[in-house]
């Protein structure tokens, strides 16, 4: 009995050590020994569970007998038996498929792998990527990421630098959808320019701070009946950080050395190559970027980034050897209205009263008068380069469990931007009608200048009711923006004008609310999700004008006699002068005589009206419009069986402003076998017009010789559109086909290839400019002017073919990743699509001014139509490496004017431009486990875009396709945590 005790009792403590307690610590690394933050440890069989932190430790109360699942993103899930250690080191292997974590865009099921979806995904994981990447703004990383997406920078030109507007597969930057967390992003209050044939309201991404962000998923397919309006090329949905317990962040400088290329062989003088290769390095910019992440005693998280980013301007100029001074102004001939002379030259006074004779002779020349002024050719000539800018966001994204079934979440961003940029052609003092020789002697140049604010928030609810999903949701998003012009002038005004004015307000808000409800049926097949949603969105667009002096026509060059009979004579008791310093006298050379009171046309000397550079919104543009879209969709994905899935979609919209749309989708996936599928596609789509196209309006001055004239981009609804019969704007309508396959070769190697064809009726364009000769009835409204419209031009498709490749393997002691992607996409305008207009213009001269042949050209080949990215990584120990290689094919630029070219020839000054090949690198060193440092370039062997050909040779030098003519940058970023 009593050893039969002792043996229980025994027994029952040896059952209880087993059973007990027990606090287990440990750290989880990848195969080079790098520890690996975030992991997810959890307890098997229950909820219970930890993260690890920055340096790759956790800790966890367990059973000493419990068996632990640890997990992270593109790395393989392991089980650890505890078997009663209180330490333990995990190694995590690289999953066999780069990035195999689970989408959310294109599926409202369960999550499914890029490689298990019915169309083509990106997955793009910036947190990963951005650290060897030279590129700082989401949109440039992309670019450099996906071949099918690009994002257009301008290089100058009116307010085109305040964006960089983003494109998928050679479309329009408005017939891309973006998503955060899945939720509609408001586009902005902009219509920038872009190379694809027409300006677009876009997504203006750099609010979207790549700290903030997880992964970026980007669909390439037509997807409509799922989300709405704008997705005809695809969605791109941003994924924001989760992460708590660790504060990371970096500083990063860069600039580029503006080293001009060699242009020996080329048209450009060996004197003005001289000018451009004497340059100091430019673009300098600075950023300081950080992230953090509360968790919440009662569960949940909140993730707070915030960003600060300082750009310089770069200037890549083109010398022009036109007149910078003129005779007039030189021998001091200039004369104001009065008939005073103007001292434009005082040097040369100054030669003359010493009696230097020879410097006086020299000081008449525009060589002589610029060597005195320190002054050359270069000084007035074109500035082209992107706008500086400064930018500060702060973002946030968060998650608060309600109970067991429900979730609070909300996320945002509020920023500011400020971009001033060279927009103009340089004033010179020869253009006497623009010059004022007081304010500007030497002439000036005008710069532009936007100022931004932009909020987006996010706030709703998700959870369970019974055996249903649902998700409660609204999105406010506000994009404001104030134009500026500083260093000009309106010369109508002369003395009276300031030379900085306010052109006008922007602004655009979309205020969304979602409700959607889906629910799993696991008996139906091998499982049956379906969804339904509905969706309320209310939009506002205003324009309001700016300061007066930034749109009005003053005095200035008008004389009005004072007496009965006055003859038009100076001080000096000789005629008046023009502006072109000629005489204003009748027929037969003698003095105009003006009747009392009355002003003469003969002696306006026609100043320039308006603000130079960019006339300012008058009351006559300003706008206030309101739109509601109400949305319900139908959403299925069925497993058909295990191997085969089928989805489909169906959904319709109503629009105050143009009614009702119905579009729907269907795709499928088979496999075939268990490392190669089949997917494909077919949907069709639409994008409504925005309400800055249905409501933008703006007028220019153009001159004929010295006598300015208005032209407008009138809107739809206005007079001058109703007179000459232009329609209201219709929505864009389009079919989208899309077949694939995907694979994984020797377990290693990740590929798909997928082909598309999207066909598109009734594209939005912008006509030329009409007169009132071409179209009479237009003359009581726009008299000697000219006038604009935006219009559905004509039908328009593309098509291509998409290659990802992706390769990892251990290599020596280290990771190596390798990955090709491609394009291969041909765009072609089909016809323009010509209503019975109010003109005298013939039908091929109606349908070539309908849809011109520089629009055309800006899609068809507006961006490279081919398109290669091949990079490799490196990670072993303490380094990791980058170096990645981008090819842009050709591209070729449609001139709009038949004209006698400067070789004496006929024609068009059409020109192709030379594929061209990039390179980048980056190398970073962890010195510790939270300080990293990294070095490397873009483009790092200065390539150059072609040069213009001659007659095209305006504003820029370079081409303003491919990889843009900023040429080489170089930056350090030192990355920390703690």
């Amino acid at each position: 009995m009593k050893k039969a005790l002792i043996l229980s009792l025994a027994l029952f403590s040896m059952l209880a050590m087993n059973a007990q307690q027990i606090t287990v610590s440990g750290k989880v690394t990848d195969e080079v020994g790098t520890p690996l933050p975030g992991v997810n440890v959890v307890i098997k069989g229950t909820t219970k569970g930890s993260i690890s932190d920055f340096d790759g430790n956790f800790s966890i109360d367990a059973e000493s007998d419990a068996v632990l699942l640890l997990s992270s993103l593109g790395y393989a899930n392991k089980e650890i038996l505890i078997g009663g250690r209180t330490n333990i080191t995990v190694t995590l292997p690289e999953a066999a498929e780069m990035l195999t974590e689970t989408i959310v865009i294109g599926s409202r099921s369960k999550g499914r792998t890029k490689l298990e979806t019915t169309a083509p995904v990106d997955v793009i994981s910036i947190k990963e990527q951005a650290i060897n990447m030279p590129q700082m703004d989401l949109a440039q990383m992309l670019v450099a990421s996906a071949p099918s997406f690009s994002a257009f920078r301008s290089q100058g030109g009116d307010l085109s630098s305040a964006v960089d507007p983003p494109t998928l597969r050679g479309l329009a930057p408005n017939q891309m959808l973006v998503l955060v967390n899945g939720k509609r992003r408001h586009t902005s209050a902009l219509l920038a320019g872009s190379q694809t044939g027409s300006a677009a309201n876009a997504t203006d991404m750099s609010f979207i701070v790549p700290d903030a962000i997880d992964r970026v998923e980007i669909l390439r397919d037509g997807a409509s009946a799922q989300y709405g309006s704008d997705a005809i090329a695809g969605v791109m949905n941003v994924v924001l950080k989760k992460g708590t317990g660790e504060f990371s962040g970096n500083f990063t400088v860069g600039g580029f050395p503006n080293s001009a290329p060699d242009l020996s062989g080329t048209d450009v003088s060996e004197e003005n190559q001289a000018l451009l290769k004497d340059t100091e390095p430019d673009g300098i910019n600075y950023q300081l970027a950080g992230n953090y992440g509360i968790s919440f005693e009662e569960g949940g998280y909140l993730n707070i980034t915030g960003l600060y980013r300082q750009a310089e301007a770069t200037v890549r100029p083109n010398i022009s050897n036109a007149t910078p001074y003129g005779d007039a102004y030189l021998n001091n001939e200039r004369t104001d209205a009065q008939g005073n002379i103007i001292i434009t030259n005082p040097e040369l006074v100054a030669a003359q009263a010493s009696g230097n004779s020879a410097l006086a002779d020299e000081l008449r020349t525009d060589t002589g008068l610029m060597a005195a002024r320190g002054l050359t050719y270069k000084d007035f000539s074109t500035y082209a380069g992107t706008a500086a800018s400064n930018l500060g966001v702060v973002a946030y994204n968060m998650a608060l469990p309600l109970n067991e079934d429900l979730e609070f979440y909300s996320f945002g961003d509020f920023g500011y931007k400020y971009v001033s940029g060279y927009s103009c052609f340089y004033r010179r003092p020869a253009q006497a009608d623009r010059a004022n020789f007081d304010l500007f002697p030497n002439g000036f140049r005008p710069q532009i200048a936007s100022t931004q604010t932009n909020i987006a928030f996010t706030g709703g609810i998700d959870g369970t009711l019974g055996d249903f999903n649902f998700d409660f949701s609204n999105t406010f998003g506000r994009n404001k923006m104030n134009y500026d012009m500083f260093n000009t002038f309106n010369a109508s005004l002369q003395s009276e004008s300031p030379t900085t004015m306010d052109l006008g307000t922007h602004s655009f808000y979309q205020n969304t609310t979602n409700f959607d409800v889906s629910k799993y049926f696991g008996d139906v097949l091998s499982g049956l999700n379906v969804a339904i949603g509905v969706e309320l969105r209310v939009e506002n667009y205003q324009i309001e004008a700016g300061q007066p002096e930034s749109y009005s026509i003053g005095d200035a060059g008008i004389y009005t006699a004072t007496t009965d009979n006055e003859a038009l004579l100076g001080p000096d008791g000789f005629p008046l002068e023009d502006l072109n310093s000629q005489p204003i006298v009748n027929a037969d050379g003698s003095p105009v005589v003006l009747p009392y009171g009355e002003a003469s046309t003969n002696i306006n000397k026609f100043y320039s009206p308006n603000c130079q550079c960019f006339r300012g919104f008058a009351p006559e543009n300003e706008a206030n419009e309101f739109r509601s879209v109400t949305a319900a969709y139908l959403d299925a994905e069925l497993d058909v069986t295990e191997k085969w899935l089928l989805t489909g979609a169906v959904r319709t919209e109503n629009y105050s402003d143009f009614g009702d749309v119905f579009t729907g989708k269907i795709a499928t996936r088979y496999s075939i076998l268990d490392n190669f599928a089949l997917r494909g596609s077919l949907s069709t789509g639409f994008r409504a017009p925005s309400l800055q196209e249905l409501n933008y309006s703006h007028t220019f001055t153009f001159f004929v010789g010295l006598d300015p004239f208005d032209g407008t981009l009138y809107p739809n609804t206005s007079s001058a559109a109703r007179a000459i019969g232009i329609e209201a704007l219709r929505q864009e309508q389009s079919t989208n086909l899309s077949i694939g396959f995907t694979t994984r070769l020797f377990n290693k190697i990740d590929l798909t290839v997928d082909a598309y064809k999207i066909d598109i009726k009734d594209r939005i364009f912008e006509t030329d400019n009409f007169d009132a000769s071409e179209a009479p009835v237009l003359a009581p409204i726009i008299g000697s002017g000219l006038a604009s419209f935006r219009i559905n031009g004509g039908d328009i498709s593309t098509k291509g073919v998409e290659i990802v490749a992706n390769y990892r393997e251990k290599v020596g002691e280290g990771m190596l990743g390798l990955t090709l992607s491609g394009v291969l996409r041909e765009n072609t305008f089909e016809g323009a699509s010509v209503p019975d207009l109010n003109t005298i213009l013939s039908d091929e001269e109606l349908e070539t001014k309908y849809v011109n042949r520089s629009s055309i050209g800006q899609f068809e080949t507006g961006t490279p139509n081919t398109t290669f990215i091949g990079s490799g990584t490196y990670t072993w120990g303490k380094w990791s490496g980058m170096l990645k290689g981008s090819y842009f094919g050709e591209v070729t630029s449609l001139d709009n004017t038949f004209r006698t070219l400067n070789d004496g020839t006929e024609g068009y000054s059409d020109q192709t431009f030379s594929a061209q090949f990039v390179t980048d690198i980056g190398v970073t060193h962890n010195f510790t486990d939270k300080l990293a440092l990294t070095v490397g370039g873009n483009n790092i062997f200065n390539k150059y875009p072609d040069i213009l050909r001659a007659e095209e040779r305006g504003f820029y030098l370079y081409s303003n396709y491919q990889q843009g003519s900023n040429g080489a940058y170089y930056f350090a970023r030192l990355t920390f945590g703690f």
